[in-house]
């Protein structure tokens, strides 16, 4: 089945139309004309799935409509099996951010009253985001980025061996943190073993965190910030930084997270912007549970299950080792 658009009309509509009426999206009609309640019915389908809703059922959405019941109950199973894991209290306020479906929300007393779309880690080994709960305990304003050792070695290191010149936006730090001139070193002797320096990034319009990074110290250093790549949010997967999340609305995000200690959170955080490139560190009076989690079906508020793609996989893993501890799923026949 190719793509079908309002303008799709005869026998190819009909295996779309049986489908979507027999998972509930749309009531039983004769009609082949892929348009009024079809195309409705597309876009819920669409808004539940994590999808684009554009009403246009092209090779994703169609994959996804076609998904068998025993995956949907698979992915049902597993974020039991993780919800079971977090058996703990999550915070009356805490930052909820779950990788496949690509959001950060401020959570209050079991509701959402804040939430931005999100870049996560790339599908690549060494980049995927990982899973944990941490406090946040500070917002950093126009930070500096220092590149993280991996990427210095594996991006930057080959691209100094061809010119000494290049990558000019990082600057060159020694031990004793005093910045190295590049006039001075042949990288070609160095290797991804010796190579002693790490690489820094000053505060700028065009730095890799943008203006803000929220802070919850972790040994994997991951963080919530911003970035001047905006035009990925506007993806519907957003796989695609080096681990960090990147938020599509930080300013915004820092606004929530200030109200609580100031009656002008705003002027607060501007503030600190405005004396960029400087930066400032704004600790928050009452730390914020971070949740980086993975479910690919969930609950909303309004009761609808979602679904979302398992953009890293991880979803057979947890399954297969509930099969191994002796899960009975034979019993399920679709």
């Amino acid at each position: 089945m190719g793509t079908l658009t309002v303008r799709s009309s005869g026998p190819q509509v009909v295996p779309l139309r049986n489908r979507l009426t027999k998972m509930g999206y749309l009531e039983r009609t004769a009609t082949q004309d892929y348009a009024g309640k079809i195309e409705f019915a597309v876009k819920s389908f669409q808004r539940n799935h994590g999808l684009l809703d554009d009403g246009v059922a092209a090779s994703v959405t169609l994959s996804e409509i076609n998904m068998s019941p025993q995956t949907r109950l698979i992915s049902v199973v597993v974020a039991l099996e993780r919800l079971r894991w977090m058996n703990y209290e999550l915070g009356t306020r805490h930052i909820w951010v779950n990788l496949p479906d690509f959001t950060a929300k401020v959570i209050d007393n079991d509701k959402s009253t804040f939430e931005t779309r999100t870049v996560i880690g790339a599908n690549v080994d060494g980049q995927r985001s990982p899973e944990f709960s941490e406090n946040m305990r500070y917002l950093s304003v126009n930070p500096s980025w220092n590149v993280p050792k991996s990427i210095t070695i594996a991006e930057y290191l080959p691209q100094l061996q061809k010119n000494a010149n290049a990558v000019d936006f990082l600057q060159l730090i020694s031990d004793d943190g005093e910045v190295v001139p590049r006039e001075t070193l042949d990288f070609t002797l160095y290797t991804p073993e010796t190579f002693p320096f790490r690489l820094r990034q000053l505060p700028s319009d065009d730095n890799a965190l943008g203006t803000v990074k929220f802070m919850f110290p972790n040994p994997q250093n991951i963080y919530l910030h911003d970035t001047p790549q905006k035009a990925l949010f506007a993806k519907e997967s957003r796989a695609f930084s080096h681990g960090c999340i990147r938020l599509a609305q930080p300013h915004e995000m820092a606004h929530v997270l200030l109200e609580r200690q100031s009656g002008d959170p705003v002027a607060l955080f501007d503030a600190a912007l405005a004396n960029a490139p400087n930066e400032e560190i704004i600790n928050l009076a009452q730390s914020v549970p971070v949740h980086l989690v993975y479910f690919t079906s969930f609950v909303d508020e309004e009761g609808h299950i979602q679904y979302r793609r398992d953009v890293y996989s991880r979803d057979k893993v947890v399954f297969d080792a509930l099969i191994e501890k002796g899960l009975d799923f034979s019993a399920f026949n679709g």
